[in-house]
This record gives structure tokens, C-alpha cells and sequence, in this order.
């Protein structure tokens, strides 16, 4: 066993004195390549990490930009309303409030009409489980299987885009 050991360590000598010293810069070489490949990898990183909260910061840049303006263009109902709310009214002058708050309300849909939003037309239509939200079953007479009869409270669609659905009565056959 000892003449094995002695064996191998004259063949590591053997070995270690027959490499050229060319061979040590090789492993110097891949050592610097390798720490050129890490530092290229942390810098990439940093800059991907950079990118991403850029990306995120101009996102919630956008949204707040958008909310502002569709909160700039509500803002005059909310003057009118208050307006409203301080008339006061005695028996002639409640034909004139409604017709001021019919005017806002006016004005809103119109502020919606212009941001892309759109009603849900649900009368008279076949129940669509898509666009309406069953609230109530009733029979009714000269009415079809499915029919909305009744809406309680309107759906709207931003786009394509389902934003609620309207609330409505359905008839039983």
C-alpha cells in the first residue's frame, strides 16, 4: 500500500512538472472570463430590475392620469349638485329641481358617453346571462319564455367590456 501511495505521488510530481506554464494562465484566463460572465450577469439583472420598476411607475403614472381626468370631468356635476341641494324648494319650485337634477344627470351620461361607456339594453330582450343578472322569475302573460320585463338597476359595457350587469325580472312561460 505504501509503495502505491509513493507511486502516485511521483506520478503527481511528474505530472505537476510536466505542465508548461502556459497552462496556469489558462486558469487565469477562465477565471477572469468567468468573472467578466458574472459581472455582465449582476448588470443585467440590475438593469432588468431597473426596467421593471421603471414599467411599473409609469403604469401607475398612467392610471392616475387617466382617473384625473375622468375625475376633472365629474367634478362640474358634483358643483351642480351641490347647487341643487342648497335651492330651496317650495311647491312651485319642484318642477324646476327636477329639471336641474335631469340636466346633471344629463351631463353625466354624457361625461360616460364620452369615456366609452355605454347602457346595456335590457327590456324586451332575451335574458343573456352574459349582460343581465337574474334578480326575480314571474309569469307573465304575452310575454316569452326568458323575456327581461323589468330592470332594476341598468348595466353598462366600457368597450367590449363588461363593467356590471344589469339587474332585471325575467318571464316564466
Amino acid at each position: 500500500m505504501e509503495d502505491e501511495l509513493n507511486e502516485s505521488s511521483e506520478h503527481t510530481a511528474a505530472a505537476t512538472e510536466s505542465v508548461p506554464p502556459e497552462s496556469g494562465s489558462g486558469a487565469t484566463e477562465l477565471q477572469r472570463q468567468r468573472d467578466d460572465y458574472y459581472d455582465r450577469l449582476l448588470r443585467k439583472t440590475a438593469e432588468f430590475d431597473n426596467y421593471r420598476k421603471r414599467v411599473e411607475r409609469e403604469r401607475v403614472q398612467q392610471a392616475e392620469a387617466a382617473a384625473s381626468d375622468v375625475v376633472k370631468e365629474l367634478l362640474p356635476l358634483v358643483d351642480n349638485l351641490e347647487r341643487a341641494l342648497r335651492v330651496e324648494t317650495g311647491s312651485d319650485g319642484v318642477d324646476a329641481y327636477r329639471r336641474g337634477v335631469e340636466l346633471i344627470h344629463q351631463q353625466l351620461l354624457d361625461v360616460l358617453r364620452r369615456r366609452g361607456v355605454r347602457p346595456i339594453e335590457a327590456l324586451g330582450t332575451d335574458f343573456d346571462p352574459h349582460f343581465h343578472q337574474a334578480v326575480s322569475h314571474e309569469m307573465a302573460e304575452g310575454r316569452r319564455e326568458g323575456e327581461v320585463i323589468e330592470e332594476f338597476q341598468r348595466g353598462y359595457m366600457l368597450g367590449d367590456r363588461l363593467l356590471r350587469p344589469a339587474m332585471v325580472k325575467v318571464a316564466k312561460g
